[in-house]
């Protein structure tokens, strides 16, 4: 099958995702039977362009490097929306469920947008959707997936937390018969390193610049250190493993700051680890959720992660508790989410989800 991609936003993310696919070409083509050619490419800031023979992607990255802006109109979030479905009209693609739209745009914490708009607008014109922004899910996941089972079409978005480690995959495709029935973990990376550093000593501006130098912090950090981040990410588990309602605005929410370096440094004289700690539940069919600095006992497992390190623990009805531990993350991993979207869709899964299940 080859596979037709619209790539609606090419920062680093998509980029990476671009030369993991050409890295990955002939081992997707024998093993899952994947062709791939990158027919359209819409940004913000470099206009858009688009070609049904492909796009030169390699021409599109150097001059992203270069500053230099790609030929076309600044697309307006509309008028973006436009640009997918001209695309989708012109090819036989989105008519036999081989067209896929890879949205990764930043993260919008106020409402989710443009993200939202631009996955309901390819749902609805018959492409698929995978995604590594968590505002679509965040804000907006009931909506999407019914527009997804109404075009019979996926809507998937493993890249939206813990960068590629399966979260949502893991609930959905091996978890049968099993109920999530809430969940804690540390799922930002960059609060979990700035408190392992100021345990250690180190500043919080310094370690903050050390994460902004690695190209892990946001590019507004306070999404961050103020736990928005986190609280974004909360609201899209919640929303698919719980079955919510949430938004990151109904997230009871507190991030770090420099203060929180004694914090830590008591807690850690007290024998006990301070982390931001991500938590939801139900609890008489209301699901609450909150991020806040917790001081966890040392043989606690979210306690036991230092610098980058995020886990997941899920609390399920049957199987207790199952947790999922990220070593490293960065760009390959949440590239690697979208190329799994991308052979979840190939595999031809139903995608008929269980409530509370993407």
């Amino acid at each position: 099958m080859t596979f037709e991609l619209v790539l609606v936003g090419f920062g680093h993310v998509a980029q990476r995702f671009v030369t993991l696919l050409e890295q990955q070409r002939s081992s997707l083509a024998e093993t899952y039977g994947i062709e791939t050619i990158i027919v359209g490419v819409a940004t913000r800031r470099h206009g858009r362009t688009a070609s049904p023979r492909g796009v030169d992607t390699d021409a599109l990255m150097e001059k992203n490097a270069s500053a230099t802006v790609v030929p076309g109109t600044p697309p307006s979030p509309a008028s973006t929306k436009k640009f997918v479905a001209e695309i989708a009209a012109r090819t036989t693609a989105a008519a036999e469920g081989r067209l896929v739209v890879v949205e990764t745009t930043t993260l919008d914490v106020t409402c989710g947008q443009p993200a939202i708009d631009h996955a309901l607008g390819a749902l609805e014109c018959g492409a698929h959707v995978v995604t590594a922004n968590k505002g679509p899910v965040a804000f907006a996941y009931d909506t999407l997936a019914a527009a997804a089972s109404r075009a019979g079409r996926r809507f998937l978005f493993e890249g939206a937390v813990m960068d590629g480690i399966p979260i949502f995959n893991l609930v959905r495709e091996t978890l049968p018969a099993v109920q999530v029935v809430g969940f804690r973990g540390v799922v930002n990376s960059t609060t979990n390193y700035i408190l392992t550093a100021m345990e250690e000593g180190q500043g919080f501006e310094e370690a903050l610049s050390d994460m902004r130098a690695a190209g892990i912090a946001e590019a507004d950090a306070s999404l961050d250190v103020d736990g928005w981040d986190a609280a974004a990410k909360t609201a899209a588990l919640a929303n698919v493993l719980l079955d919510a309602r949430l938004t990151p605005h109904t997230v009871e929410r507190r991030g770090i700051s420099a203060d929180s370096g004694r914090d830590a440094a008591e807690a850690r004289s007290r024998g006990r680890r301070l982390k931001l700690v991500a938590r939801a539940s139900r609890e008489n069919g209301r699901v609450t959720a909150r991020v806040s600095p917790e001081a966890l006992a040392e043989d606690d497992l979210l306690a036991g992660l230092e610098g980058q390190q995020n886990a997941l623990v899920l609390h399920t009805d049957l199987l207790g508790e199952l947790a999922i531990v990220q070593l490293g993350g960065g760009l390959t991993q949440t590239a690697y989410a979208l190329l799994s979207d991308l052979i979840t869709i190939a595999r031809g899964d139903s995608g008929r989800a269980r409530p509370g299940r993407p």
